[in-house]
């Protein structure tokens, strides 16, 4: 247990607590058996439940508005503000809150895993469980680091604190305050770890952009020939599946930076989704859920033989499951690699439209990044036939807190200088909507061998077609594919319904992207859907 010499005391923080800092796995397992605050499945892993927050709380986050952030914010929706006397009310309670605990833990780590564009963090938990997701999300400096470690941001994170509306300025007993000023975020009300690691994140893209380099909601990897590619895409598209590749070499699954030389995860862990995991779609993540290390949040558990249900989603839809990213076989042992050859931006389209690839420009790039489409089946209630469209700016717009452009500029730069191909995968629903009976999801095998395609390079070599409605190319054959799946409008039992849904969706995208037509250049307006 190495405990900085930048203690919390030099911070202003005062606790007569017990202070664990920096415990590895076994001792943190064991002190969160020992608590109560989970226990341990038959195969090693750890199982906890988060109560009612299952997924980030995003209408509870705030930042504070001072002189720091007024003009450098994209303040609306998504970035919400929040007054500095407020923020100094709510730490002032936090504080004391923090104060009244018999037992705290604090881990210094990195975010970042490219030295030149790390930053130092210390995160305090009330939860030993919650010290051991942050230690297994971030990046673990070495033992020799710790003793002089001064944080540059700190995280107290306190799921028994109870906001006040009216005296914080929050919208619920729940709350995310981040101060960029005092560089602090404070996480009370909720148990779901996640909105630590989201934070960093947050810290990173308000950060990174301002010394040019490019932050990226994305998973990365490296093949045999040492070409990079990076994958965007939001949740439930298969970000993390098609980067857990045992012929490729991992570099993270979720939160990247791009620089002048390198492609590097902000973290030293992986967070997928675990419902409904298949052993034998993905097995490198299944194997994951019986080794002891990893967190296993709101997976059903059997009390009795301690056996998981993958399947069963009556906690959450939302289960989640931690663990180092070296758990993944053929992982780099940097958290690195070169810059990237060829970008994959992810959609699962539930409207059935899009076609499973589709190559393009770096005008359409530009334009398919900041609309940050996918769809979802719309629920299961009576009745819905419809799917939802949902756009996230640049694949992930609850953390980007400056404005769309400056991450849409810097991926345009950087897609020109290094000559990146640029790729659409649509791992949604083929033949109709997702609402319609007997369709079905992209077959994963039709995906991956399109993927090897344009990541190996033989897809540059076969027959493009222009889609009439987006204007990006699709490949019309390709070797070990089905080519019925590639045409989207021929694979519909019904070509004029097609036609129909995919009016629809082109007015959605332009719709959506008209927030940003002030804001880029004609070369990108040009590269929008046409409307019919």
């Amino acid at each position: 247990m190495t405990a900085s010499t930048h203690g919390l005391d030099k911070q202003g923080i005062k606790t007569t607590a017990e202070l664990h800092w920096n415990l590895g796995t076994a001792p943190l397992i064991e002190t969160a058996v020992r608590r109560g605050e989970g226990i341990l499945s038959k195969d090693g892993a750890f199982v906890v439940e988060t109560g009612k927050h299952t997924g980030r709380s995003a209408k509870d986050k705030f930042i504070v508005r001072d002189g720091e952030t007024e003009n450098t914010i994209w303040w609306g929706k998504t970035n919400v503000p929040m007054d500095p006397a407020h923020f100094a009310a709510l730490k002032a309670d936090f504080l004391a809150h923090l104060g009244s605990k018999d037992t705290l833990f604090v881990q210094d780590l990195y975010g970042g895993s490219q030295p030149e564009h790390r930053v130092n963090v210390r995160v305090v938990t009330e939860y030993a469980w919650h010290s051991l997701f942050i230690r297994t999300l971030l990046v673990r400096p070495e033992a020799a680091a710790l003793a002089d470690f001064l944080p540059e941001f700190t995280i107290i994170d306190l799921p028994s604190f109870r906001a006040d509306p009216a005296k914080h300025g929050s919208r619920t007993e729940t709350v995310i305050a981040v101060n960029f000023t005092e560089k602090l975020i404070l996480i009370g009300g909720t148990k779901y770890a996640g909105e630590m690691k989201k934070s960093v994140f947050g810290i990173l893209n308000y950060k990174l952009p301002v010394t040019g380099v490019m932050p990226m909601h994305c998973s990365a990897n490296i093949g045999p020939n040492g070409d990079t590619a990076v994958f965007f895409g939001l949740s439930g598209t298969g970000k993390t599946t098609l980067s857990a590749d045992a012929s490729r070499t991992l570099i993270g699954d979720d939160e990247h930076g791009w620089s002048d030389t390198a492609v590097f995860n902000f973290e030293g862990g992986c967070y997928a989704k675990m419902i409904r995991l298949s052993a034998e779609a993905e097995p490198e993540i299944y194997a994951t859920t019986k080794r002891f290390g990893t967190i296993l949040e709101n997976v059903v558990i059997d009390p009795a033989t301690r056996v998981i249900d993958l399947d069963d989603n009556r906690l959450a839809e939302n289960s989640r499951g931690s663990y180092p990213i070296d758990f993944i076989p053929n992982t780099s042992a940097q958290n690195m690699g070169p810059v990237p050859k060829n970008i994959i931006m992810l959609t699962a389209d539930a409207f059935g439209v899009l076609p499973p690839i589709a190559k393009l420009t770096p005008d359409q790039a530009m334009y398919h990044f900041l609309s940050g489409y996918t769809a979802r089946v719309a629920g299961t209630e009576i009745g819905v036939t419809e799917p939802e469209a949902t756009f996230s700016t640049c694949f992930g717009a609850p953390f980007m807190p400056r404005h769309p452009s400056v991450y849409g500029d810097l991926l345009k730069e950087r897609i020109a200088k290094g000559g990146v191909d640029c790729w659409l995968v649509n791992t949604g629903w083929t033949g109709g909507m997702a609402t319609m009976p007997g369709i079905k999801r992209m077959p994963i095998k039709a995906t991956r061998a399109l993927l090897n395609a344009a990541l190996d390079g033989s897809l540059k070599n076969v027959e493009f077609r222009v889609d009439p409605n987006f204007g990006f190319q699709v490949p019309v054959a390709v070797p070990g594919v089905d080519s019925k799946i590639l045409d989207p409008r021929a694979a519909w039992a019904d070509p004029a319904a097609y036609d129909e849904k995919a009016k629809a969706l082109v007015k959605m995208f332009i719709d959506n992207f008209a927030q940003f037509a002030d804001h880029v250049d004609e070369g990108v307006r040009a590269a929008a859907p046409k409307a019919a």
